[in-house]
């Protein structure tokens, strides 16, 4: 199935503290509802990428492992107080 991707982040060649400030910064930028793909170049780059991220916010959509890379498409939840 085919998801809208509103917002794209490759960050395969970025060393890994700079590549998971970017997501977090880039994550907090986005509006409740909208998803963004991104692309790593190491696929156990994950475990970390979700420490980084908002657990009550983000919500995973798709992980893609392909031979070289991953994608990870999330969705940016809408906060509740």
């Amino acid at each position: 199935m085919e998801h809208r991707i509103d917002h794209s982040l490759d960050i395969r060649t970025t060393i890994y503290p700079l590549a998971l400030l970017k997501a977090s910064h880039a994550f907090r930028a986005m509006k409740s509802g909208e998803t963004m793909e991104i692309v790593l170049g190491d696929v156990d780059a994950r475990q970390y990428l979700f420490k980084v991220l908002p657990a009550s916010l983000c919500e995973l959509i798709e992980i893609r492992e392909e031979e070289t890379l991953c994608r990870i498409l999330v969705k940016k939840r809408t906060q509740t107080s």
